[in-house]
Parts: C-alpha cells; structure tokens; sequence
C-alpha cells in the first residue's frame, strides 16, 4: 500500500511538472522579442493597400497595435502621426493595427484623429506577437527581424527615438 501511495505522489508530480512545462512553453513562444524573427502576415490597410511581412518593399516597419479605447494609444497618435510624415522618405513605414471589435468606434477615431499613417483593424494580428497590452509597437527590419519591442505608449518625436530610428536607416 505505501508504495503504490508513493508512486501515485511520484505520477502526480511528473505530470504536474509535465504540464507547467508544456504551459510556459506555449506562452514563451507567443512572445515576440527584440532579436526574434517577426511573425509574417498580409493584411489590407484601409487604403484597400495590401501589406505582407516580409516583403516590406526593403523599409523599417514600424508595427504599432492600439485601440480606440486605449487612453495611452490616444495620446500617442499625434506624434506618431508626425513620426509617420517625418520618415514616410527616408525609408520607414508605419502601420496600426487597431485591435477594435467595434467598427463604428474605429471609423470615429479615423475621421477625428486623421492618422497619417497606415491604418487597419484585425483582430488576431496581435496573437502573432503576443501583445494583449496596447499599445505595443515593433520596429522590424528589411529582413523581418525585430529590432525593438517597445510595450507602453512612446513620444515618436521624441529626439531620442527620432535619433535611434535614423541610425537605422
């Protein structure tokens, strides 16, 4: 009796540990870090332009996820707007990738902020890069590679970003 009771405890644990393994594993991988490869996607902007990674024409991608409902995303779209005008000749491209469900919230902040960026709502994008926090911006290489994860809102023209985005091009 005390060995199958010591066995049972020895089963339980080796699952146990099994599952907390597997179950970081499937987290870790959803993560997209600087230095990582960024998941490829096509999407269509609402300029109806279709936009592929990896084949972004040879610029740097910024990749920005936000939402209408997003204070902090608010606050950014200006100077990003300004970073997007700014960069749009000298080799950067900026998308964003509104995680919005409700269309008609994300029309009215297209028609009052007037981003001069490029625009889109998808749903599952974020998914890809495991970014459930927004906003959430990748700059991303010619080659796919993510060069910078920046995780909470940013001052596009900031001289400092300004700075490190041009050392890049």
């Amino acid at each position: 009796m005390f060995k199958i009771d010591r066995l049972l405890r020895v089963a339980i644990l080796v699952l146990l540990v099994a599952f907390v393994y597997v179950l970081y594993g499937a987290i870790h991988q959803r993560v997209v870090a600087a230095g990582d490869q960024a998941p490829g996607f096509t999407i269509t902007a609402d300029n109806g332009r279709s936009v592929a990674l990896p084949n972004f024409g040879g610029k740097l991608l910024v990749l920005n996820f936000w939402a209408t409902w997003c204070p902090p995303c608010v606050e950014e779209t200006p100077s990003l707007s300004q970073f997007a005008q700014e960069f749009s000749n000298k080799g950067a491209v900026v998308l964003g990738v509104s995680v919005d469900k409700d269309q008609k919230a994300y029309r009215a902040f297209l028609e009052k902020f007037h981003p001069t960026f490029l625009t889109a709502r998808d749903m599952s994008l974020h998914e890809d890069y495991g970014t459930y926090m927004y906003p959430e911006t990748y700059i991303i290489d010619a080659n796919g590679k993510v060069l910078k994860k920046i995780a909470e809102p940013a001052d596009w023209m900031n001289p400092k970003m300004r700075a490190y985005i041009s050392s890049l091009l």
